[in-house]
């Protein structure tokens, strides 16, 4: 495989239960390891947003982007979950994964955003603080509820196996990029961090929410709610294309040091995979590779 030949940006993946989804520029490949140990492989061309022009507009690809990725993840992560299944009860449908779905996404919402909004408010009106000092304080509380909640989680013993297939997709992706010959044994050598992680995404939202929330100024308890609610997607656009312009200039030591809070972070969101979960990702990266590069294979 010739790293030079494609546009590293375009490798992503996402960990799955028991699987690691690899996604690249026309098609993506999931791997699944069965409770039989067998490893099943499903892939998709990827159509729409793909394939047009949209994802050349910067800030806009980023909002497409994420979306996206939020529908293609859940779907597989609903496959997954559903090879683990024993009996066909167990099994979930489309219907409860939406309402999951809109659930989780409402819980992120308040937690996140709304809930360090509305105390840093507190905050401020109690000590008579200035707009920048109530913002800081509310970045300052969005950080700490997402470390403690990823951190949390992670104490999950399903949740620290789903990190664990979480560092073998950047332990493959790293072995990619170096031009590394894909078998365990060589994988397992590099890190389970990468500089595209969309961990790293979720804190440069809380840095950068604190600088565009600054700006916004003095608010009501009204338009404070508004504007956490809706200026989320600017913020994520803005987020994304920092960490692709971060991950396209790692030579450079200043991006380096730029960059490192968010490889700090996936401390919490990834674990040491062992062989055999090495050989459920490689085999991702594998399929995906092989359709996107079918001359190659």
């Amino acid at each position: 495989m010739k790293t030079e030949e494609l546009k590293l940006p375009t490798y992503g993946g996402q960990a799955l239960i028991e699987g690691v989804l690899m996604r690249g520029s026309k098609y993506l490949a999931a791997a699944f390891r069965k409770p039989d140990g067998e490893i099943v492989i499903q892939t998709e061309k990827l159509g729409g947003f793909y394939q047009g022009n949209l994802k050349k507009i910067p800030f806009l690809r980023g909002l497409i982007v994420l979306w996206d990725a939020l529908g293609l993840g859940t779907k597989y992560l609903t496959i997954s979950a559903n090879y683990q299944a024993e009996e066909e009860a167990e099994k979930i449908d489309s219907k409860t994964l939406t309402l999951t779905l809109i659930g989780s996404l409402a819980v992120a919402l308040i937690l996140f955003f709304l809930g360090p909004a509305l105390l840093s408010k507190v905050v401020q009106n109690g000590f008579n603080l200035s707009a920048v000092a109530q913002n800081l304080i509310e970045g300052l509380i969005r950080l700490a509820f997402v470390i403690v909640y990823i951190w949390a989680i992670g104490k999950m013993p399903d949740i620290a196996r789903v990190f664990r297939y979480h560092g073998a997709e950047h332990k493959t992706i790293n072995a990619f990029e170096d031009s590394c010959l894909l078998i365990p044994s060589n994988v397992k050598k590099y890190s389970v961090q990468h500089p595209r992680c969309g961990t790293g995404f979720i804190l440069y939202v809380v840095i950068i929410s604190v600088i565009v929330f600054t700006l916004i100024g003095q608010t009501s308890w009204f338009m404070l709610i508004l504007s956490r609610i809706f200026l989320i997607p600017f913020i994520a656009m803005i987020a994304y294309e920092y960490i692709r312009w971060t991950a396209d200039h790692l030579d450079n030591s200043l991006i380096k040091v730029l960059a490192s809070p968010g490889l700090a972070l996936q401390k919490l969101t990834t674990n040491e995979p062992d062989e055999k979960i090495l050989e459920v990702s490689i085999a991702a990266f594998n399929a995906m590779y092989a359709l996107e590069n079918p001359t190659e294979s």
